[in-house]
């Protein structure tokens, strides 16, 4: 096995649920959360969905795991800034901070909002071509988190609480600190990290110069740590679709494969004209994964390794694909590097 750089492990799901009780779901979500901590995973991200059945606002969703939650990091992969005002979300951000006892850990990305054209007054209050969706949105959000006092030395805001001097409130101390930009090409990887944003990247990127996505998604690493100039050491988590079928049942190991199968078609040659390049899912026992895992060019860059679960599948097939992992996977990827808490706990469970 190559040497690896990952000391942390976490997972991201995409908190389905049952339009006709989205309750339900919201709850299995939550469980999972609770179950990844059991299990001793670092961190638990949730995916942010507009339009359909997922989890519409990542904050509110992880201020109710917090209070569920007591140890694991808290992480939302990734907040379309386009549907956000900077500020409004700075404030509900920094409030689930403050709830979890800064456990939080914020993706985000750029751009228009997919589904404006759709949503129209719905959602735009002016011309849809006067708004700034550019990486400064984003910055603008981080500029907020900062806690700056507003306005002059002597600027008082006064109500029924009393008289303050105006910053943004609660302060979350370190949040900053915690901002990841979703990134998928040379130039979203090197403004992450000239403005000092850790680094996601997933099993999907941008073609560039190349139709090989290993070799694109490492560039894209490479470029982003050798352009870092952030307060602390750059950071960078790559996803990827692990489905481990050690202890699935015959079931679950056909619907795991044909998942995957479904799936292949896309990750042999660039698709559409921004050239999108996708990652194969791993799909075996925990000895093919490692493998396999063993033989990718990128992990050695990386510190966090993060399972993307599979849109659509159940709660019971959730937590297996987390329970075979951290029994049988974590210890081995583990031994490369110095164990995370993650590591220990999946080492002694297993053991």
């Amino acid at each position: 096995m190559s040497a690896l750089a990952i000391r942390h492990l976490a997972f991201l799901t995409p908190g389905n649920y049952d339009d006709a009780d989205p309750r339900a779901g919201l709850e299995e979500t939550l469980s999972l959360f609770e179950y990844g901590e059991a299990l001793g995973f670092d961190s638990a991200w949730v995916r942010q969905r507009h339009l359909e059945p997922g989890v519409s606002s990542a904050a509110t969703f992880l201020a109710a795991a917090s209070q569920r939650t007591s140890r694991i990091g808290l992480g939302t992969a990734v907040i379309q800034i386009g549907y956000e005002n900077p500020f409004r979300l700075a404030e509900d951000l920094s409030l689930v901070d403050v709830l979890s006892g800064g456990r939080l850990n914020v993706g985000l990305s750029a751009g228009p909002p997919p589904f404006g054209k759709l949503l129209g007054e719905r959602f735009f209050d002016t011309d849809p071509a006067t708004y700034d969706f550019s990486h400064a949105r984003v910055a603008r959000l981080a500029a907020n988190l900062d806690g700056d006092w507003l306005g002059e030395a002597d600027s008082r805001i006064t109500s029924a609480a009393g008289e303050h001097r105006p910053r943004l409130r609660p302060h979350a101390p370190g949040l900053r600190q915690r901002l990841w930009y979703g990134g998928g090409s040379l130039r979203s990887a090197r403004w992450a990290a000239e403005n000092g944003f850790h680094l996601l990247v997933g099993n999907i990127n941008t073609g560039e110069e190349t139709d090989e996505f290993f070799v694109a998604q490492r560039r894209h690493i490479e470029s982003f740590r050798s352009h870092w100039r952030g307060e602390s050491e750059p950071r960078v988590a790559v996803g990827r679709v692990i489905v481990p079928l050690d202890s699935a049942d015959g079931a679950m190991r056909r619907r795991y494969r044909d998942y995957a199968a479904s799936r292949h078609a896309r990750t042999l040659q660039p698709q559409g004209e921004r050239r999108t390049l996708f990652a194969p899912d791993i799909v075996g026992t925990a000895a093919e994964i490692i493998e396999r895992l063993a033989a990718d060019p990128v992990l050695p860059l990386v510190d966090t390794l993060r399972l993307e679960l599979p849109y659509n599948f159940s709660g019971e097939d959730y937590r297996q694909i987390l329970s075979d992992t951290t029994q049988l996977i974590a210890p081995l990827l583990g031994q490369a590097a110095e164990p995370s808490a993650a590591f220990r706990a999946a080492a002694t469970v297993a053991g």
